[in-house]
């Protein structure tokens, strides 16, 4: 799957689509999400 980043203030985001969250159980209300770079590889995994 290809994304393309979107520009928000200073930073750029990243739009996750909802049935991946739920994939992952992710709750964007209440949920925090750990990042980790693996060489060129950006992991996104919820905080536990």
């Amino acid at each position: 799957m290809k994304k393309k980043l979107y520009r928000s203030g200073n930073a750029w985001a990243l739009l996750i689509q909802k049935a991946i969250l739920e994939l992952l159980d992710i709750n964007p209300k209440v949920d925090e999400v750990e990042l980790e770079i693996e060489g060129k590889v950006l992991k996104v995994r919820k905080k536990e």
